[in-house]
């Protein structure tokens, strides 16, 4: 504990500020440091944390009960890339006048893509009816990342010769004997 001048000139002494870290304490706590260092790592701290998390993107992909084949499987190419990407995606099956009254055919096209896609992508909400439409939300299937012990083993090292000149590398090592310890009493 020293008093605020003293502390000052030491401060400055080491070119460094005094920082005052917790002001509600009784006597104030007070830091030597390097102030713009400081604040240079809290910020690379900060960047790193905001790097690490993820913005879940959420396309969407509209289909019809009555849909051609080639509509069908260009839109069904759309959604395994939406995948690839890391974005999830929202397929919903429009359904116009009396074809509400099949449901069925909707839920079939659904189950199709769901199906055609599980390599890439697997049902995160299943498929529900919600006014004059059906919704499936399809997310992206993880990667498995190698781990850092899982790599390939190295192939073992041939022996290597000893160098010429190097006795202590030809001569072999002395045998070292275990001496039981002398019981004490």
């Amino acid at each position: 504990m020293k008093p605020l001048p003293e502390a000052l000139h030491i401060a400055r002494e080491h070119d460094l500020d005094l920082v005052e870290v917790a002001p509600n304490a009784n006597p104030p706590v007070c830091k030597i440091m390097d102030f713009g260092k400081y604040k240079y790592e809290q910020d690379v701290r900060r960047k790193e944390s905001r790097r690490k998390t993820s913005n879940v993107v959420i396309k969407e992909m509209k289909f019809r009960p009555k849909i051609d084949e080639h509509d069908y499987s260009t839109k069904t190419k759309h959604v395994e890339r939406f995948l690839n990407e890391g974005s999830k995606v929202k397929i919903t099956i429009m359904f116009r006048g009396r074809e509400m009254a099949h449901p069925e055919l909707g839920k079939k096209i659904l189950d199709r893509i769901a199906e055609q896609v599980k390599d890439v992508g697997h049902v995160e909400a299943a498929p529900r009816v919600d006014g004059r439409n059906m919704l499936m939300v399809l997310a992206p299937v993880k990667k498995q990342e190698p781990k850092a012990g899982s790599a390939k083993p190295r192939p073992a090292r041939p022996p290597q010769a000893p160098a010429p000149g190097d006795a202590a590398a030809a001569a072999p090592a002395p045998a070292v004997e275990s001496v039981p310890a002398a019981p004490t009493s």
